[in-house]
């Protein structure tokens, strides 16, 4: 039987609290969770703990709420992060290593270096961004699983 790539293996929610720092990480601690549980590469694992958790990251920092889409398929692995949030007003600055935009708190917390999104594109094989100030920001993923 051919197997149908496009077929989701499984697919999962997941939401995140603006500001709530206690529990950052979480979502993305379970991603990587699953994602043994299912017998990923190390390689696929590292590279989707990185780029989950810095989109966590941003949506803990910059935004009210956020809601993260899990896909995986045989041969992908796709996060859409959705927030609401305040936007991004110059998506290929905010691309740039080291711009940041993050209040002087949150860089006292140790955070806002300006390296989250471009850390998300270094260990994704597809990005897409886009943002309505005001309103929020959709970061979709994706990480493919088979050579």
């Amino acid at each position: 039987m051919q197997q149908n790539y496009d077929e989701p293996l499984l697919k999962q929610d997941f939401t995140v609290q603006g500001g709530d720092f206690i529990h950052a990480g979480e979502v993305s601690s379970k991603i990587k969770s699953i994602l043994k549980e299912i017998g990923m590469s190390h390689e696929v694992i590292r590279r989707a703990s990185i780029a989950t958790y810095e989109a966590e990251m941003n949506v803990v920092c910059y935004a009210q709420r956020g809601k993260f889409y899990l896909t995986i398929t045989p041969d992908r692995l796709s996060i859409i992060v959705e927030d609401e949030g305040q936007g991004i007003e110059n998506i290929a600055l905010a691309m740039k290593e080291g711009y940041s935009t993050s209040s002087s708190a949150i860089k006292e917390m140790g955070f806002g270096a300006g390296m989250g999104l471009p850390n998300i594109k270094k260990n994704t094989d597809e990005l897409l961004i886009s943002s309505v100030l005001g309103e929020g920001t959709r970061v979709a993923m994706v990480i493919f699983t088979k050579p």
